[in-house]
């Protein structure tokens, strides 16, 4: 079921309960007596309206979110997993935080040791997202390589993300023609080789490859947003019934390059079922849900873009680590909230494990916290958080978003807590009490040296400290 879907399941047994008509239950739950039908229309709605739809269900004797919140059993998949993860938290965590540029430039930094090999440096970013990573990295990679052509594969499920990302593509293009950028909603274990994993779903492939006409930024934002239908089409998605998780209709690649640098970058052009899998630069950043099994993690999501490097090449990875003031935040509500359960050294084990005898290829690099930890920041002007002056509202919304964003707190509970304003209150004494909001992340990096015997004697995990994650 589509999130969508799931809200209209609620309202129509809602209203099978208390006997009223759908109209009526528009009336009175958000005072929109059409509120219904434009839902059964697909139309959309904010994540404050779905308060107020659960809200009002609770008041009329309904289920109580409260209580499916301490019994995940309670909760379909859909709902206790990503239930309405909308554009508004994840925008407004992107647009108010310094993550995602300082997540490009740490990924540049792996750049430096990069020995690219012809015809292609290569790169796959690991849930793009909405292209703010993706964009910053490669205007570092034209400063560093500008002459290099570029393979880049970017990974990402949801139709609104891949938009947002190709609208900051054209002056990619324009600066650095040399450039295949393909898009895929294939699942980490098989986007890297550009081929799913069972020959039904190989059949079923939708496979676009596209040469963008002129040598203009505004030629090429043009013939990309001729690209919008074939988006919104083929990246639909629909949510397991058994765990909950997003999961494509339709099997999907869409390649692009300058066609007027067809002949230069056919080499680098993937094939339909013959595409490689060598990068030089794999970078996974909150690729997978913090309370996911670890085995999880390892198996289907890292272990494979380790696979997909070639000679020298390096993952980077990047998961919250917690111990901050957003943590703070959260703990204030939920006192004994710990999302963040495995750190990266167990990670890396785990991935150890999971690659088998073929760890012993691989440098899984051990880093102190001083290290492998960075701290990104709300913008926040200092006048806003001066302990004299008022927080504005603004402020204070955009930074409870990002400590429940950050910390992956399901909308359930979210309603449950937002119906007054103590968490205002715990949020405005938290900015107060640092001058501001912060989180840590860390890094974790695996390598694939050229020369086996770096890692031979060590087995998978060396006992020297390597370069700076």
């Amino acid at each position: 079921m589509t999130d969508g879907e799931v809200l209209l399941a609620q309202i129509e047994e809602a209203c099978r309960r208390l006997k009223i008509a759908q109209s009526t239950f528009g009336r009175q739950a958000v005072n929109d007596g059409k509120f219904v039908n434009r839902l059964q229309q697909g139309g959309r709605v904010t994540l404050q309206t779905v308060e107020r739809v659960h809200r009002f269900i609770e008041s009329q004797g309904g289920p109580s979110l409260r209580s499916a919140v301490n019994d995940a059993s309670a909760l379909s998949p859909a709902h206790n997993f990503r239930f309405y993860d909308n554009r508004q938290k994840y925008l407004m965590f992107v647009n108010t935080s310094s993550e995602k540029q300082i997540v490009a430039d740490r990924a540049l930094e792996q750049l430096t040791f990069a020995q690219p090999e012809p015809p292609a440096l290569r790169l796959f970013d690991g849930g793009s997202g909405d292209g703010t990573v993706l964009a910053r990295l490669l205007r570092g990679v034209h400063r560093r390589y500008p002459w290099l052509p570029l393979y880049v594969v970017a990974k990402e499920i949801s139709a609104e993300n891949v938009r947002l990302m190709l609208e900051r593509m054209p002056d990619r293009f324009q600066e650095h023609p040399a450039t295949v950028l393909v898009v895929t909603n294939l699942n980490y274990a098989h986007a890297p080789w550009l081929m799913p994993g069972s020959p039904v779903a190989a059949s079923a492939m939708v496979w676009e490859e596209v040469g963008l006409t002129g040598d203009k930024a505004g030629d090429f934002e043009e013939a990309i947003a001729g690209l919008q239908s074939f988006v919104e089409r083929n990246w639909q998605v629909e949510i397991s019934p058994g765990s909950g998780h997003p999961l494509p209709r339709t099997p999907a690649v869409l390649v692009l390059y300058r066609r007027d640098q067809r002949f230069v970058l056919d080499s680098i052009l993937p094939r339909r079922g013959a595409a490689r899998a060598d990068f030089d630069l794999a970078v996974l950043s909150h690729a997978y849900r913090a309370r996911s099994p670890i085995a999880f993690k390892a198996t289907t999501i890292v272990a494979p873009l380790v696979r997909a490097l070639r000679r020298n090449g390096r993952l980077m990875g990047v998961q919250a680590y917690g111990h901050d003031p957003g943590m703070e935040i959260i703990r204030e509500i939920w006192p004994s909230e710990e999302p963040f359960v495995h750190g990266r050294e167990a990670l890396m084990r785990e991935v150890a494990t999971a690659l088998g005898a073929d760890a012993r290829r691989y440098h899984f690099h051990e880093a102190s916290n001083d290290e492998a930890l960075f701290r990104f920041r709300i913008h926040t002007l200092q006048s806003e958080v001066d302990p004299k002056a008022e927080i504005g509202s603004s402020t204070l919304i955009a930074a409870w978003n990002a400590a429940s964003y950050v910390a992956q707190i399901e909308d359930a509970r979210l309603a449950t807590v937002m119906d007054h304003d103590r968490y205002l209150e715990v949020t405005r004494e938290t900015l107060r009490r640092h001058g501001g909001l912060w989180f840590n992340d860390e890094a974790f990096l695996i390598s694939r040296p050229a020369d086996l015997h770096q890692v031979m004697s060590g087995g998978a995990r060396p006992s020297h400290t390597e370069e700076n994650p």
